[in-house]
């Protein structure tokens, strides 16, 4: 009897949504109007990829 499992693509659809977050904050970085513009999307750039990094490992089984 063979077992069914169920996989989800939750730690994929979480790390895609973090990666778009961080190519936003990129595109701040690189076309912000002022310096705190830029440092502002240079942080949100890190944080959403670390969090990208940080939801393939949670949600990955």
């Amino acid at each position: 009897m063979a077992t069914e499992t169920l996989e989800s693509d939750k730690a994929i659809g979480v790390a895609l949504a973090f990666a778009a977050l961080a190519v936003v904050g990129a595109g701040f970085m690189i076309a912000g109007a002022s310096q705190i513009v830029m440092a502002w999307g240079f942080a949100l750039a890190m944080a959403a990829a670390t969090l990208a990094v940080v939801a393939v490992q949670a949600f990955d089984a």
